[in-house]
């Protein structure tokens, strides 16, 4: 008989466990601590091996409505704009890698989940539940809200973000240490392409290099938004809970200079900022730190990390995906051994990308030698060192 399986966490991978997991005819029930299911944030970019799963997940015609499909990507000084390296992008990822790479509004994609979970209609939808406490018992799960409301299944996917409730049913002692911060901030806009100059105009991906800072820019919303990062290895201060704030085009340059100048007349067209406190905890060490009995954590809960790969979404979905292909449509008694089945597959790819993600700051951020070193391999090497094999045929 199907599991009845609950789901912590409302966000892009926890429907994306839900809607996985519903596949296999398991009942399904997802618990969000906002009042309703909704996503913040801005922009995603999704490799080929995200864009596939998402087509597994029988999303392939909605996927195309809502991404944009950027022609190239295309690595510059942020100093000079000068071009160093340029990655093909469009019909050359499809031919390589067998699906596309796109770019996404986060909250875009989030709708289409919540609606393909809502087709399914295989479990409840359940908001405004902050789950406080988890038990687990040989086979059941119970969750409680700090509204003294509770539940029971037989098993628990925890997709609660980066200060998991759920990771607390470890049996690892990183389960109870928090996460590190970065010293590293993100501000993100977005405006719409036409009310923009035709000269600041996107349909590709524009990465800028700085020393101690790189920005990006990629169409969103079929191409009728643009999304534009910077990020800074400058913090602001206060709660690290406090991840996302108001913030100012005066507070991104206060923490950036003008060294950007390539980028200023795009930094001054965003009609505004918000700042994003970057935290992550080291790479995953071992299967453990991924499930435990009948608790599985996907996305941020597991491994959450810096997004200089741009894969921290994409991994959740990967883990969504590996989750329902492990547990498959077996009964609540193979919850264990296939959460075990889960974390062992999905454990090692995790940890590369939270360890190249780190890496990728320090090569993107780079000062002096190694700047110029870093410059010279692109122009040298250009498309070759832009591909991840590794990544994108994984």
């Amino acid at each position: 008989m199907p599991a009845h399986i609950l789901v912590v966490g409302g966000g892009i991978g926890g429907l994306s466990a839900a809607l996985a997991l519903s596949r296999g005819r398991h009942r399904v029930d997802v618990f969000e601590q906002a009042r309703v299911f909704a996503e913040i944030g801005a922009g995603i970019q999704m490799g080929p091996n995200v864009t596939r799963r998402l087509q597994q997940l029988g999303l392939a015609e909605g996927l195309e409505a809502i991404a944009a499909r950027p022609e190239a990507l295309v690595a510059q000084g942020a100093g000079s704009g000068a071009e160093l390296a340029r990655l093909p992008l469009g019909d050359a990822m499809r031919e390589r890698y067998g699906a596309p790479y796109f770019c996404v509004h986060r909250a875009d994609l989030h709708a289409l989940l919540l609606e393909a979970v809502r087709a399914r209609g295989t479990g409840t939808l359940v908001t405004d539940a902050r789950i406080a406490q988890v038990e687990t018992s040989d086979d059941l799960v119970c969750i409680s809200s700090s509204g003294a409301r509770a539940w029971e299944g037989e098993a628990l996917v925890g997709a609660d973000g980066l200060w998991s409730v759920a990771r607390q049913c470890l049996d690892v002692p990183s389960a109870a240490e928090p996460p590190r911060a970065t010293g590293h901030t993100a501000w993100r806009g977005m405006v719409e392409q036409a009310v923009l100059p035709q000269a600041l105009r996107r349909s590709r991906i524009d990465v800028w290099l700085g020393p101690r800072l790189h920005a990006v820019a990629y169409p969103v919303r079929a191409g009728a938004w643009l999304n534009v990062v910077v990020i800074a290895e400058s913090a602001p201060a206060g709660d690290a809970r406090d991840w996302d704030q108001a913030s100012s085009l005066a507070a991104l340059q206060e923490a950036t200079g003008r060294s950007a100048s390539a980028l200023q007349a795009l930094l001054e067209a965003m009609p505004g900022w918000r700042a994003w406190t970057l935290n992550d905890r080291p790479p995953l060490a071992s299967a453990a730190e991924m499930a435990h009995e009948r608790v599985a954590l996907v996305g941020d809960a597991a491994h959450p990390m810096v997004p200089y790969l741009a894969q921290g979404a994409g991994m959740a979905i990967e883990d969504a995906v590996a989750l329902a292909e492990a547990l498959g449509q077996g009964d609540a008694a193979d919850v264990p051994a296939a959460f075990t089945r889960y974390a062992e597959a999905r454990w090692q790819r995790n940890a590369l990308v939270q360890a190249k993600a780190r890496r990728n700051g320090q090569i993107f951020h780079a000062t002096g030698p190694v700047r110029i070193g870093r410059d010279l391999a692109m122009r040298t090497l250009g498309a070759r060192l832009l591909d991840q094999p590794w990544l994108y045929g994984g």
